[in-house]
């Protein structure tokens, strides 16, 4: 602190004079409430003084409490002018003050947004949006190649599986497998032609008149053909 803050206090900002400014304004906005509550109690109590008075025949008191009544009622009208004045000055320096707030908020971003472009280097820009181009379509070739490789290897284990499967359901109702394949070269033809045979010895079963005593084995084996079909 200078001898000049020390002698005459800080130096105030604009937008701390106007928080004091208006500090002050509500300050007599509640002062002027109070008064105008008191006056409006006055004026009940005069009012049924004057009542008292004109039952009890003082004409000349009663007189007098009314000049005083109308007089009340006079201050208690300058009262609320006075408040809306004074309310009317307080959301002025409001509006000033955010005025003031606003113009400092855009002063900042306008500063930021500069330096911001400033610091921005579109060459580098455009270098960095090619070589991360460069490197996605790279990193989409490489996966395809291995959604390609692993597609390859799966493919090969569930063909292998299935004719495991179909086999062992070719051995449990006592037909051979090499019978049931024929000359067929295709692995998908084979279980085609295992399938026609198995159902066509299922049909024959049970259309015989012994086929009732099989009727459970003829059913698993159809179950098992159709989950393989899935």
């Amino acid at each position: 602190m200078n001898i000049v803050e020390w002698a005459f206090g800080k130096r105030m900002t604009p937008a701390e004079r106007l928080r004091k400014h208006q500090r002050a304004l509500e300050k007599t906005q509640r002062e002027l409430d109070r008064e105008r509550v008191k006056l409006e109690n006055q004026e009940k109590k005069l009012v049924q003084d004057i009542k008292k008075s004109a039952k009890n025949g003082q004409m000349g008191a009663c007189k007098i409490q009314a000049k005083d009544l109308v007089r009340t009622r006079r201050y208690i009208q300058k009262f609320y002018s006075m408040r809306t004045q004074l309310q009317a000055i307080s959301l002025r320096i409001q509006t000033v003050r955010s005025n003031e707030q606003m113009m400092q908020s855009m002063k900042g971003a306008t500063s930021l947004l500069g330096s911001m472009n400033r610091q921005m280097n579109l060459p580098a820009l455009q270098r960095i949006a090619m070589e991360f181009e460069k490197e996605n379509d790279i990193m989409d070739q490489r996966q395809e190649m291995m959604d390609d490789a692993i597609d390859d290897v799966t493919g090969l284990e569930d063909e292998e599986e299935g004719e495991e499967v179909v086999k062992e359901v070719l051995d449990e109702i006592g037909v051979d497998l090499g019978q049931a394949m024929g000359e067929t070269p295709s692995g998908l033809q084979k279980t085609a032609v295992a399938d026609g045979r198995v159902a066509e010895a299922i049909g024959g079963g049970g259309g015989g008149p012994g086929g009732g005593g099989g009727g459970t084995d003829d059913d698993d084996l159809q179950a098992r053909l159709d989950s393989l079909r899935r």
